[in-house]
């Protein structure tokens, strides 16, 4: 099976190679990825085939959006994670490749396609995510809400997962996603709280996602979870103050994964976090408390973090 390093471009991409730990004033020259970060190229028949619906539907995918490396292993075992709002964003976070602009107007029509499309795939789990919506007046959250009304009336037995933006903190749009009754609500602190300002847009706070968390649980979502990109220099003492933060906020499922740079116009990777400082990460947060702990260099907020688990604890 081929393996093709992560973030190499194929021939036919132009995108310019990473810098990696390039300091300031220094040449761009290309890093190399260590041989830990090589996936499979993705392919097989189911593959192809959630590829070509997404496609005919219009359906926008993180999967693809953000290049996901795990996109291949997915897709090819019935997960996939759908974005509502079409594929432009009002925030402009530095770590990610989704274009930041003025975003179109909302397309009633989508939670119903997603649904079917969810259907006809015959998907066994599903994320929901979006872009952020500071736009609309309830951030799109009813939208969002819709969308998992109707995943749950196309399939009754679909396990859905929603990554949800801040919604800026307003109550209403937390209690439409709550009520919407999706079995894991997770919002990503994606950082430390000393890197937030430099990782993260300036409308995104880690005291706010922390606060959306906390409040989400004490309004009865079942599962909450978040994530932590690990790479953009943070500190160990940093990261086990994160790790701490998130186990007060009530969070039940935490993944730890790796910053992969997607594109020249973000922030280069400051450190190649070893496979085994993973393993270390996954030992102290589940002492902490947590449910269930992803952590490697390839985990994703959205890669399956905790499909195993859910299905044991949903009796699916």
């Amino acid at each position: 099976m081929s393996l093709v390093p992560l973030g190499v471009p194929r021939p036919s991409e132009s995108r310019e190679p990473e810098a990696g730990n390039r300091l300031a004033g220094t040449p761009r020259r290309r890093e190399p990825k260590p041989p830990w970060l090589k996936v499979p190229l993705p392919g097989g028949a189911r593959y192809g085939s959630v590829k070509a619906t997404l496609g005919r539907l219009s359906l926008h995918t993180v999967c693809e959006e953000a290049r996901c490396p795990n996109v291949g292993e997915c897709w090819a075992e019935g997960t996939a994670t759908v974005m509502l709002m079409g594929d432009v964003c009002t925030r402009g976070c530095r770590f990610c490749d989704v274009q930041a602009g003025r975003p179109a107007p909302l397309d009633p029509d989508e939670p119903r396609r997603v649904a079917e499309a969810v259907r006809d795939l015959g998907l066994d789990y599903v994320v929901v995510t979006s872009v952020d919506r500071d736009d609309l007046p309830d951030g799109g959250a009813e939208h969002f809400a819709q969308a998992v009304r109707e995943l749950r009336r196309c399939s009754p037995r679909l396990l859905v997962e929603v990554l949800v933006p801040d919604f800026q903190g307003q109550e209403s749009s937390l209690r439409a996603i709550v009520e919407a009754a999706p079995d894991v609500l997770g919002h990503n602190v994606e950082t430390v709280r000393r890197l937030t300002p430099v990782v993260r847009d300036r409308r995104a706070g880690y005291d706010l996602s922390l606060d959306v968390l906390r409040r989400v649980k004490g309004l009865g979502a079942r599962f909450t979870k978040s994530s932590i990109q690990l790479g953009h220099g943070e500190t160990d003492a940093e990261v086990r103050e994160t790790l701490g933060d998130l186990r007060s906020a009530g969070v039940d499922i935490v993944t730890l994964g790796q910053y992969l740079r997607p594109g020249p116009k973000n922030l280069p990777v400051q450190a190649w976090v070893p496979p085994e400082r993973f393993d270390a990460w996954r030992g102290e947060a589940a002492a902490m408390g947590f449910e269930y702990v992803a952590s490697g260099p390839l985990v994703r907020s959205s890669y399956r973090a905790g499909e195993l688990f859910l299905r044991e604890r949903l009796g699916q």
